[in-house]
C-alpha cells in the first residue's frame, strides 16, 4: 500500500501547505458558526427585551376602581409599561371601527370592554341571572399586542379571584380538590432535551457539508484540471489511488467536522443569553461518559466514511466540478431531511431496522446517545447499515477508476 500512502501524503500536503485552504476549511467555519450564533443570541435577546419593555397602548371601557388598582399594582408590572386610555361605552361604540383599524395597523395593542354597571351586576348576581362579560380585543399577528394580552390575562385572573372572595368570603368554597404535581424524570434526559433535538441534525448536515467541499475538488477538480489523468498514468495501482483519496478525504472531512462541532459547543450556550423567558440552557446540561464519547466519535467516523464514499462516487462519474456539484445537491437535500426527521421524534421506540438506515439511523443513534438511551444493539445496527453501503460504494468507485471511459471523460 505504498502507493496509497503517497496519495494520502500528497493530498494532505496540498491542503495543509496552502494557508488559504487552511483558513477557508478550518478557521473561517469556526468564526462563522460562533459569529452567527452570537449574533442570533444578541438579536433575539434585543427583540425579547423590546417586547417586554414596550409601552402597550391600552383602551379600557367601563373600567372599575378595583381593576384600576390591580393594573397599577407593581406585582403585575402592567401599568408601568402601558399607556391607559379610558372610554365610556358610548365613546367606544362611536370609535369602534377606528380603534379596530388602529389595532390592525399596530398603533393600539389592547382593548378591554367591561359590561356597563359591571360592579353592580357582580354584586347583585343571583342564580340564573346573566353573567357580566369582559371582552378583550387584541391582534394575534402582532407581538406587542400578544404580549399585552398575556400580561393583562394575569391581571384578570387576579381580578376574578378578588371578586370571588368578595362574594363568598373565601374562594375555598369553589375548591373541589387540590392538585399536587410531582415530576419523575431522568435528569440527564431532561437536561439534554434541546441538544438531543438539534445535535443529530447539525452533525449529519455539517459532516456532509465538510466532506462535499473537500471531495468534489479532490476528484472532480483534478479531472477538470487534468491532474487526475497524469496520476492514473503513474505506476501507482488504481485501487491504491482510490484508497489514498478516500482516506485523505476522510481525514480532512473529520477534521473539518471536528472544527464545526467544537465551534457549535462554544457558540450554542451564547444563545442562552438572549434574555426574556427564552431558555436554551439545556445545551449545557449534556455530559458524556468516556464510553459514550467514544461511541459518538465512532458514529461520526462511520458517517464521514459513508459521506466520502457517496461524494467520491458522484465526483468520479462527473466530468467537472460543476457537474459533480449538480449530482451531489439532491443527496445533500436528502441528508438534511433525514437529519430533520429526528428533530420531531415523539419519544416512541424505533425498531432496530430504522437504525440500519444510513444517515437517518446514525442521527437516531446520536439523539439516543444524548439522552443516555442508546443500546449496544442499536449502536451496532447504525454502524453496520452505513458500513455496508459504504463498502458497496467503494467497490463501485474502484470499478469506475478502472474504466478508461469514465476517468478520461471519453
Amino acid at each position: 500500500m505504498k502507493g496509497a500512502s503517497i496519495i494520502i501524503s500528497k493530498e494532505l500536503k496540498r491542503v495543509f501547505g496552502d494557508k488559504k485552504l487552511i483558513f477557508s476549511m478550518f478557521i473561517l467555519p469556526a468564526i462563522l458558526v460562533v459569529g452567527i450564533y452570537s449574533l442570533m443570541g444578541v438579536l433575539i435577546g434585543s427583540m425579547q427585551k423590546d417586547i417586554e419593555e414596550h409601552v402597550a397602548v391600552t383602551y379600557i371601557v367601563n373600567s372599575t376602581n378595583e381593576l384600576d388598582t390591580l393594573i397599577n399594582t407593581p406585582e403585575f408590572d402592567f401599568g408601568q409599561h402601558a399607556e391607559i386610555h379610558k372610554l365610556s361605552e358610548a365613546e367606544f361604540n362611536a370609535q369602534k371601527e377606528d380603534l379596530k383599524q388602529q389595532m390592525l395597523d399596530g398603533n393600539i395593542q389592547l382593548i378591554v370592554v367591561l359590561d356597563k354597571d359591571f360592579n353592580k351586576k357582580v354584586s347583585e348576581y343571583a342564580s340564573g341571572a346573566a353573567i357580566p362579560d369582559i371582552g378583550i380585543y387584541y391582534n394575534s399577528g402582532e407581538q406587542y399586542s400578544t404580549q399585552a394580552y398575556g400580561n393583562f390575562s394575569v391581571i384578570l385572573s387576579a381580578y376574578r379571584q378578588s371578586l370571588l372572595v368578595g362574594r363568598l368570603g373565601s374562594p375555598d368554597a369553589l375548591t373541589v380538590f387540590n392538585q399536587t404535581d410531582e415530576i419523575w424524570v431522568k435528569k440527564e434526559k431532561e437536561n439534554s432535551q434541546f441538544i438531543s433535538m438539534m445535535l443529530p441534525y447539525l452533525i449529519t448536515m455539517l459532516l456532509f457539508a465538510g466532506a462535499m467541499g473537500i471531495g468534489v475538488d479532490a476528484i472532480a477538480g483534478e479531472k477538470e484540471r487534468g491532474t487526475m489523468a497524469s496520476m492514473l498514468l503513474t505506476p501507482i495501482k488504481r485501487n491504491e489511488i482510490v484508497i489514498g483519496k478516500l482516506v485523505s478525504m476522510a481525514i480532512l472531512s473529520g477534521l473539518s467536522s471536528l472544527v464545526y462541532s467544537v465551534a457549535m459547543i462554544v457558540a450554542m450556550p451564547m444563545m442562552s443569553k438572549m434574555g426574556g423567558n427564552t431558555d436554551m440552557s439545556g445545551f449545557g446540561g449534556l455530559s458524556f461518559s468516556p464510553i459514550q464519547a467514544v461511541q459518538l466519535l465512532v458514529i461520526m467516523l462511520i458517517m464521514v466514511f459513508l459521506y466520502v464514499s457517496i461524494i467520491s462516487l458522484l465526483a468520479v462519474l462527473a466530468k467537472d466540478v460543476k457537474t459533480a456539484s449538480t449530482y451531489i445537491s439532491p443527496i445533500y437535500i436528502v441528508v438534511i431531511v433525514a437529519g430533520m426527521m429526528t428533530m420531531f421524534n415523539s419519544g416512541k421506540e424505533h425498531p432496530i431496522f430504522h437504525y440500519m438506515i444510513p444517515v437517518y439511523g446514525n442521527a437516531l443513534a446520536i439523539g439516543d446517545l444524548c439522552g443516555n438511551e442508546l443500546t449496544m444493539t442499536n449502536f451496532i445496527a447504525c454502524l453496520s447499515g452505513s458500513f455496508i453501503i459504504a463498502v458497496i460504494l467503494i467497490a463501485a468507485i474502484t470499478k469506475a477508476f478502472n474504466s478508461e471511459k469514465i476517468m478520461f471523460n471519453a
